[in-house]
């Protein structure tokens, strides 16, 4: 069962949504897309600064429709909002120090998506770093602790969260040594996620109780994505707007998204308010060759926003 509750609009606007994006982008095959989006009911309960317990968040519903929203797939740098939201509970409850260069890497992690950055991150959440293959025992010992970040996840007690895997870096070249070891020879222990999971994740941010109302307000202050055109080179590097979801939105919008990208994959997850709408929140996830056409994502922003409007 999901986090949200189905609903006949929201279903019929969703299907449409896909139809069009088919329609659009025919060598999109239909197993390449996966989609959840949620929609907030009033009173909306997000960025609340503590006003609302999580139990009590608990009780509060909100509007879903989901495609292929249960299915295991690559996240790439999707996954780094888990590894953000791990680092301030072991931050809370005082398992690791702060530390300055630990809050570079954590920002970088996700304003800029440095591969780098989050090769710190994981270090500190699992105290294990990478380096060449280990005889069978301490390497046993390793992945004992490499799986720390899983474990917590699971603890939650999320439905959502119950296929996913959590455990490895993300990588430039790709991993060596130990790590390559660690994700398998047919890459069967590679980070898996499900559109689902992350909405339940970026939900509960949005909400503030990730952590705690001040943890998830300084994870909101990392995800805020400014949408003035002349901050962004559309010609260079990724910035995380440009060809994701924040590119389908008007000016007037605010977001807070963590976007993922391969060869082979090109994922968004988003919080949106548009002035006048529901806020709403959306992930889409894009898989095959086919996902590297860049229009695909903000196609489907842009049609959501148009649904929004009728809502």
């Amino acid at each position: 069962m999901a986090f949200f509750n189905s609903n006949d609009a929201l279903q019929q606007i969703g299907s449409q949504t896909l139809e069009a994006t088919w329609s659009e982008f025919p060598q999109l095959a239909p197993d390449q897309l996966a989609l959840t989006w949620v929609v907030y009911n009033s009173p909306v309960i997000a960025n609340t600064g503590g006003a609302i317990s999580a139990k009590e968040f608990r009780k509060y519903s909100v509007r879903g429709f989901s495609y292929r929203g249960i299915e295991r797939i690559y996240p790439a740098s999707i996954v780094k909002l888990f590894y953000l939201v791990a680092i301030h509970e072991w931050l809370e409850g005082k398992m690791i120090p702060e530390s300055v260069e630990l809050t570079r890497a954590i920002r970088d992690m996700v304003v800029n998506s440095s591969n780098d950055a989050t090769s710190l991150v994981v270090d500190v959440l699992t105290g294990t770093t990478s380096g060449p293959e280990l005889p069978a025992s301490p390497f046993d010992t390793w992945q004992h602790q490499r799986n720390i970040i899983n474990r917590y996840f699971k603890s939650l007690g999320w439905e959502g969260l119950e296929a996913i895997n959590v455990n490895q870096k993300t990588w430039c070249d790709g991993p060596y040594g130990r790590e390559r070891v660690f994700v398998g020879k047919m890459m069967e222990n590679r980070n898996m996620l499900t559109t689902n999971a992350v909405a339940q994740l970026l939900y509960s941010i949005i909400a503030g109780v990730a952590v705690s109302s001040k943890r998830s307000q300084q994870m909101m202050e990392l995800l805020k994505r400014n949408l003035t055109p002349q901050n962004f080179n559309i010609t260079g590097e990724e910035n995380q707007v440009i060809g994701f979801l924040g590119e389908g939105l008007p000016p007037s919008a605010q977001l807070w998204s963590k976007a993922g990208w391969t060869s082979k994959v090109r994922h968004d997850a988003a919080y949106i308010q548009i002035p006048g709408y529901q806020p709403y929140l959306l992930v889409v996830f894009t898989e095959g060759q086919d996902s590297q056409n860049k229009a695909i994502i903000p196609f489907i922003s842009q049609k959501i926003v148009t649904a929004m409007a009728n809502l």
